[in-house]
């Protein structure tokens, strides 16, 4: 047995993870500050449903958009290159948000903050892809989808305290400081020996075939599914958690800010240890797919429920619910990880992620609307919010049960 291998040898890739780690967290918490910041913001700016889930769907809809140029600058420059050019731009929008004199500048604070978290996640999935065994793809994204969820946690009772106490400014600025400090540990601790393209055994691919190689996956006929369904899982957890939550209980069942914000820490709770659980459970990839629908119909569901609730006690179980299974997501990124080649996997899981991103920025700005439909007929805006989220649900999942499915799917079915 050999001992003459350093153990910090064998622990840099796990330190060079959690430190890209730190930018997911950050970005966890950038995108699910609307639920604790939105009664402050109404109150300030008095804004409308809608406008609020204009608000809250700009850092999705900015983050989505642009995994094109993330996935891409990932395959050809490598991860580390990508965050630390990109995750300025998000130090930039919390100080632009924090200072904001109105709506628009506000809006505007997501959209810089959406663009510079836009590597955060994708960084990690790629960096497991290529530095861990695949048959630990799916455990440890759900590792690191637990570890991220620290963001959660913060924008839940210590966010909603600080801006009782102070204001939503500080909130802000709080998070400006701890960008700046996940940036420093990133450019500290992760390097890589060269960019993907970088071996001389190989030719360089241009940034014009890169892109096409991107465009290109949309005609594999397995991937319409994916999308359709990644349009809609992540997206209905993000918009209860990260926009509707607070107000559902301050509006609905009168708790005050500090209190709201203790439910949503302990869905953060819930949700931090869903994906790791799930990971491990993992079937492969025969079962992976009946797993992905099941699951979805059954969210879908509890939606319904807490859509009909009129108690505080079912509300915040079923949320609690909700929370622990948002987990089984995280077998998307397994099964998109076994759909494509290992070459373009930095640009498939671009692709995934920039639907389900978009995914959640529309389905922000579409409940906002039906919020502001039901509020202008004089009728409590919750139900119709949480109903159509589940029929979202029961579509995006009825879609890839439908459309075809990726070819190791079909191989690993077939009879030995």
């Amino acid at each position: 047995m050999r001992t003459d291998i350093p153990s910090s040898g064998r622990l840099q890739p796990w330190i060079m993870l959690l430190a890209l780690t730190a930018a997911f967290a950050m970005s966890q918490a950038f995108r699910t500050v609307a639920a604790v910041l939105a009664p402050p913001l109404q109150a300030e700016f008095r804004l409308s449903p809608q406008q609020l889930g204009t608000f809250a769907g700009a850092f999705h809809f900015a983050f989505g958009a642009m995994q094109f140029f993330v996935g891409i600058g990932i395959d050809l420059h490598g991860v580390r290159r990508t965050v630390l050019m990109g995750f300025p731009l998000a130090v930039a929008g919390a100080v632009l948000s924090a200072l904001a004199p109105s709506y628009s500048t506000l809006v505007l604070g997501q959209v810089l903050i959406g663009v510079g978290c836009a590597p955060a996640f994708l960084a990690c999935t790629v960096f497991i892809a290529r530095r861990f065994d695949p048959a630990r793809f799916a455990a440890m994204s759900g590792t690191v989808l637990s570890i991220g969820g620290i963001g959660l946690l913060a924008t839940g009772t210590p966010l909603a305290w600080l801006v009782q106490t102070s204001s939503w400014r500080m909130g802000f600025w709080v998070l400006t400081g701890c960008s700046v400090a996940a940036w420093a540990l990133i450019a500290w601790k992760v390097h890589e020996p060269g960019s993907p393209s970088s071996d001389p055994g190989v030719p360089r691919e241009s940034l014009g075939r890169a892109a096409l190689t991107f465009v290109s996956l949309f005609k594999l006929p397995h991937t319409a599914g994916i999308v359709a369904l990644s349009f809609v899982c992540y997206a209905s957890f993000i918009t209860l958690r990260g926009l509707w939550l607070g107000p559902m209980l301050i509006e609905r069942h009168g708790f005050s800010l500090v209190e709201s914000g203790n439910v949503a820490l302990a869905v953060s709770l819930f949700s931090l240890l869903s994906p790791s659980v799930f990971g491990r459970l993992d079937p492969g990839n025969d079962k992976r797919r009946r797993w992905l629908i099941g699951w979805t119909l059954v969210s879908a569901a509890m939606f319904v429920l807490l859509a009909l609730g009129r108690s505080a006690v079912v509300d915040i179980a079923l949320t609690l619910a909700i929370g622990m299974l948002s987990g089984y997501m995280v077998l998307q990124y397994a099964q998109v990880r076994a759909a494509y080649p290992q070459r373009i996997v930095g640009r498939a899981l671009a692709l995934f992620t920039m639907s389900m991103f978009l995914g959640v920025a529309m389905m922000q700005w579409f409940t906002g609307l039906i919020a502001s439909i039901a509020k202008s007929q004089g009728t409590d805006i919750f139900e119709p919010v949480l109903l159509t989220i589940a029929g979202l649900l029961v579509l995006g999942a009825m879609t890839f049960a439908w459309l075809p499915r990726a070819p190791s799917e079909k191989a690993s079915s077939e009879p030995g």
